[in-house]
């Protein structure tokens, strides 16, 4: 599987290639804000070599201080990207299996936010002050590139936590916006693939430095009830979601989690989504009433 993963380094972006372990040495190369989301839409298939050519280069080992990643393809200058996602999903939360000859009706969809709103693994998860049940949500997320005719082009794909207050959907489900105001946190690498058919891993929550609560979960496209082409051909329907130049962050939905165990997420709480299938860690503390802050 082939990574891709964007950064700042000493006030300037590059972009660098692999999944590098702590205290690696890795080699950066130097892109402006936006150039890999016009590569991604008007290269063929020479998506590194049209960035990388004639680009500045510098290496650094991953520990430096200076080095922090971003979300995958965030258009900081523009602002220009939109979180969003698909509820009840996974086949663990039906009764039945999916009967491919049916026709399609679209799960329910939501928007999570803006893409300044999202955080990295290892920085703090805002959610309200005093939220009636939290549940940690691991899913795969899309990322979508516009063109500029608003053509959505596929870049890959990404894990997330789509941390929300179920309690309060729950109390009533025309509070589902409400209840997705919390922080989502994202993983900085790009997996230049296709949706995997499968992704799992373990969730655990640690309280006072000790385990609270464990548990596995499974995200892949297998274990989904809806089949990813028919949700996002029908979300990018919407012209809404398809202006020029805009990048989609979309979540596929969750698993059953902590919550579905009996399990209630307290403020300092430290969630950990280790996708061990991806080699994939998302590690965040829980912060009730947390100040936002940019990324």
């Amino acid at each position: 599987m082939s990574i891709l993963f964007e950064c700042e380094y000493k006030g300037e972006r590059y972009v660098g290639f692999g999944k590098p372990a702590p205290g690696d040495a890795v080699r950066l190369y130097r892109v402006a804000d936006g150039q890999l989301h016009t590569a991604i839409t008007e290269s063929d298939g020479g998506l590194a070599a049209s960035v990388v050519d004639g680009a500045e280069e510098v290496t650094v080992t991953t520990d430096d201080p200076e080095l922090r990643y971003l979300p995958p393809l965030l258009p900081t200058a523009t602002g220009n990207a939109m979180v969003s996602g698909f509820m009840r999903t996974h086949r663990s939360k039906f009764d039945d299996g999916p009967d491919p000859d049916a026709v399609f009706i679209p799960p329910n969809w939501f928007f999570k936010g803006f893409g300044s709103w999202l955080r990295m693994p290892a920085e703090p998860l805002a959610v309200p002050a005093s939220p009636i049940a939290l549940i940690e949500e691991p899913e795969i997320v899309l990322v979508y590139v516009n063109g500029a005719d608003g053509t959505p082009h596929y870049a890959g794909y990404t894990f997330g936590n789509d941390l929300c207050d179920i309690g309060l959907h729950r109390e009533n489900p025309g509070w589902n916006p409400y209840c997705k105001l919390c922080d989502t946190s994202i993983a900085p690498w790009l997996f230049l693939d296709e949706p995997p058919r499968t992704a799992t891993g373990r969730v655990t929550i640690e309280r006072a430095g000790a385990t609270a609560w464990e548990g596995p979960f499974a995200c892949g496209a297998d274990d989904l009830y809806f089949r990813v082409e028919d949700m996002v051909d029908h979300l990018f329907s919407y012209p809404a979601v398809r202006r020029p130049g805009m990048v989609n962050y979309v979540l596929l939905g969750a698993d059953k989690a902590s919550f579905h165990d009996g399990f209630r997420i307290a403020d300092g709480d430290r969630v950990t989504i280790d996708v061990t299938s991806h080699d994939v860690v998302l590690s965040n503390v829980i912060e009730f009433g947390g100040r936002a802050g940019a990324v």
